[in-house]
């Protein structure tokens, strides 16, 4: 073999390294993660500090995927049983559990460090706090059942209270209101996800909708986390924080939520369980731009 065939062969496997490092991390959802964590921080803060900014996104991204690394450790005989994950970089083979459990390590380490010690000690102890739930309990709960939607929930909420807290350093009222928020939104989010692959998760043996089952009950628990949000989502405005138009905005995006859990629960049918998934992902930013509109 040439010496630039070899270049390129290194060069390939270079790439090919780096692209499974980043789907370890589960690179968009850890940037949808950290993407919340900044909007709470720009809520807190009166005067950006780029430096703090810096360390709220390096480490956000670190512990982040540090906790998706850790569970695809974890979960790696199963995820070979699903068409979904059957190709991540552990169940396919591509690399070694000590390879992405020394990665996790690291990455964990660091983000908390720097949030710790870069931000303030608050910090680091909620995103030490959101990686041990996650990894510790919501993931080996998966195969239990429902119960870990509940238990995910807690982790996948403390982002955008990291981010204002990053800034305040001390919880309040506000982080406390982003955080409900973020709660249960997580239901109807991570429902109509279980039931759009429900039969996949049930491959390795995951049945996360409320009943177990496509049914109507479970459309029903997804509709009823639907309205609660409502209010939930409100609650801001309620103590007096912003105006009309973000009032306006928020409201209007949790009525068509509710509308489109509610036609799951008519039709309970993959397009609208989709068609809901979809808009629990636009959902959220949207209400929290408009929140950032009103501090």
């Amino acid at each position: 073999m040439s010496n630039e065939s070899t270049v390129v062969l290194e060069e390939v496997k270079s790439h090919s390294k780096v692209k499974d490092f980043l789907a370890l991390a589960k690179l968009r959802l850890t940037s949808l993660v950290v993407f919340s964590a900044v909007l709470g921080y720009f809520m807190a803060a009166t005067t950006v500090n780029f430096l703090s900014l810096a360390y709220l996104i390096i480490g956000g991204f670190l512990v982040t995927g540090s906790s998706n690394a850790f569970n695809q450790v974890i979960v790696r005989e199963a995820d070979k049983k699903m068409n979904r994950t059957s190709d991540r970089p552990l169940p396919a083979g591509r690399m070694g559990v000590s390879e992405a459990s020394i990665m996790a390590s690291i990455w964990g380490v660091l983000g908390i460090a720097l949030l710790w010690f870069g931000l303030n000690p608050l910090s680091g102890i909620l995103a030490a706090l959101s990686l041990f739930i996650y990894v510790f309990l919501y993931t080996p709960l998966k195969k239990v059942g429902p119960i870990a939607v509940f238990v995910g929930a807690f982790p996948g909420a403390i982002p955008p209270m990291l981010g204002y807290v990053a800034e305040t350093g001390s919880f309040g009222l506000i982080p406390g209101l982003l955080f409900a928020t973020q709660f249960i939104w997580q239901f109807p989010h991570f429902w109509s996800i279980a039931w759009k692959l429900h039969d996949d998760y049930a491959k390795a043996g995951y049945q996360l909708l409320p009943t177990r089952k496509r049914d109507k009950t479970s459309a029903m628990q997804i509709v009823i986390y639907a309205l609660f949000l409502i209010p939930i989502s409100l609650a801001p405005f309620w103590f007096g924080i912003g105006g009309w138009v973000g009032f306006s905005i928020v409201l209007f995006a949790g009525v068509i939520s509710a509308i489109l859990a509610a036609r799951l629960f008519l039709k309970r049918d993959m397009k609208s369980a989709t068609v809901l998934m979809f808009s629990t992902f636009i959902y959220l930013p949207v209400v929290q731009l408009a929140y950032l509109m009103s501090f």
